[in-house]
Parts: structure tokens; sequence; C-alpha cells
């Protein structure tokens, strides 16, 4: 067949697709504009809702200006509004979630995977996914009727006559034993975490390749060596990740945080003290907010700067991945 032939042969065929040609041409550049449609629906969603956002919540920000993130009032008899007492429950509710989840997420990621007999394993870990998929309402109400009775009769009251009394941490553990508050809240919050950061750390360390660990043993390490000198390392990036994860459901976490938290609008030194968080305030407020009114557009601020808030946590994770590669 000559250049000039085209792509027929001379009784009129049409070739044969060649050993690396399957006569779809057009799969390959489909299959890449679907998945840059896909990654380009994310990023509007995205900034469609931070425009809603800031657009909603513009008639608070003009009004109180920077003020609105430092005032710590909430009136809507006067309609005087300002988001440093939730942004303050959001932050603390979630530091301590985080402190208490973290240890035993990784507890339990690292049993499953290194300690526990296989027959137990399986079960446990199944267990831990059910426990994730558990709705936030129910974890709300098993703290309600269950946690905020144990916190007033024996938890806090403990906390008082023992932590209480050095003088540094008196601030921190004083004030009548109600059983709601910061503490209880982000207790409920680390139940909450937990089994979304063990799911995502047990799945790193199964991947982890067998021989590293098993040449540390063979060196005589012992499984706190292995654990801080062989798993942390290689799984350094995804356990932050599954951390930034378990932070993200703290911050947004809703429901479950409105039934113990207390939903005072106060900022107290004491853990024991009731306050709110941004999201608990918007679910509780945004039902009596009139379309227009500037309560409105002070709680559509307040899920702005919710979103400000896990933007400036996700920089922060990143960075912390860039300072330990570096």
């Amino acid at each position: 067949m000559s250049a000039s032939a085209g792509s027929e042969f001379s009784d009129g065929s049409a070739p044969k697709p060649g050993p690396g040609r399957t006569g779809r041409d057009w799969a390959d550049p489909a299959f890449s504009g679907l998945a840059k449609a896909c990654g380009i629906v994310v990023l509007v969603l995205i900034g469609g809702i931070i425009v809603v956002m800031l657009s909603g919540g513009r008639l608070a920000f003009t009004t109180f200006g920077p003020g609105f993130l430092t005032s710590s009032a909430w009136n809507p008899v006067r309609d005087v509004y300002g988001a440093l007492t939730p942004i303050f429950g959001t932050i603390v509710t979630s530091v301590i979630g985080l402190v208490v989840a973290v240890p035993l997420a990784f507890g339990c990621a690292f049993y499953l995977t290194e300690m526990a007999p296989r027959w137990l394993a399986g079960p446990v870990g199944t267990a831990v996914e059910l426990l994730a998929a558990v709705p936030s309402i129910i974890f709300g109400m098993w703290g309600f009727f269950v946690i905020v009775p144990i916190m007033a009769r024996d938890i806090q009251p403990a906390l008082i006559h023992s932590v209480g009394r050095v003088w540094f941490l008196h601030p921190f553990f004083s004030g009548a034993p109600f059983g709601t508050g910061l503490l209880t809240g982000g207790l409920i919050l680390a139940v909450m975490v937990t089994p979304f950061i063990a799911a995502v750390m047990r799945d790193v360390f199964n991947s982890m390749p067998p021989v590293l660990k098993e040449s540390a043993y063979g060196l005589g390490s012992t499984r706190w060596d292995v654990m801080r000198q062989v798993v942390l390392p290689w799984s350094r990036t995804a356990v932050i990740g599954g951390i930034m994860l378990g932070l993200g459901r703290a911050l947004g976490e809703t429901m479950a945080i409105t039934f113990v938290i207390g939903n005072t609008n106060r900022i107290s030194a004491s853990l024991f003290s009731p306050g709110n968080t941004i999201a608990s305030l918007i679910a509780l407020e945004f039902p009596e907010s009139a379309a227009g009114s500037l309560k409105l557009s002070a709680l559509l601020a307040l899920g702005f700067v919710l979103m400000v808030i896990s933007f400036i946590t996700l920089a922060c994770s990143r960075l912390l991945l860039r300072a330990g590669k570096a």
C-alpha cells in the first residue's frame, strides 16, 4: 500500500488495529476529560460554598468589622453578635478530642496489626469500622444519658479534689460539676473520631512491607523500638492524614456536641464550664433566624469562619509534612 492510499487498502477495506491499538482511540481522551471534569467540579463546589458563606455573612462583617472575630457578645435582642465564644469552644473541644483520640487510635491500630491474634483482629477491626458508621446524634444521646451523669457524679468531683488542688491547674478544673461542658464535649468527640483515625492507621500499618519490621525484629528490636523507629517514620504521612481527617470531623461535628456542651455563650478557663461551638450555635440559632436579618448573616459568617479554620488546619498539616521530609 502506498502512502497516498490513505487509511484504506486497495480492495477498499479498513486496516485492522495494530498490536498497540484497540480501535478505541477516543477512550483515553474521554477518560482524561472525565477525570479533569471531576477535579473541576470539586473546585467549583468548594468555591461556591465559600462564595455563599462569604456573601451571606457580608452584612455581619461590614456591621461589626474585625470586632466580629474578637467579641464574645451574642445578644439577638440587641442584634449584637460576636464569633469569639464559638471559635473558642470549637478549638478547645477539638483539641481535647484529638489529645484523647490519637493515642487510643494508634494503640488500637498497632495492636490489631502487630499483637492481636488473627481470629481476634478481624472482628475487632470490623467493630471499629462499624463504630465509625454510627450516626452522630446517637453519640449525642448516649453522651447525654450516660456520660454526662458519670461526669457529674464521679469524674468531675474527683478531678476537682485531686488535679484541681494544684495551683496552676486549678483554673482549668474548677467550678460546679454539672456534667456538661467543654471537657465532656471533647470526650464525646474523641469517641467519635477514634474509629476514623484508627481505621486509617490500621490500613497503613497493614500495607507496610513486612521485610522492614522483620529486619528490625531480627536485629533484636522490641515492639516499642519497631513502632518508634520503623513503623512511625515509614507511615508518618498517612498517620498525619488520618489525624487531619479526625480533626476535620471534630471541627464540624454538630448534633453530638450540642447534646453535651451546655450551649452557653461565654468563655471560661474551666473545662467544666458550658460553652458552644460554631456548628452547635448554627444548628440551634438557624431555625429562629429570619431571612435577610443580621442574625442570619452572623450565622453565615460563622460558617465562613469555620471553613477558614479548616483550611488553616489543613495548611498546618502540609507544613508539618514538608518539615518532616526536609
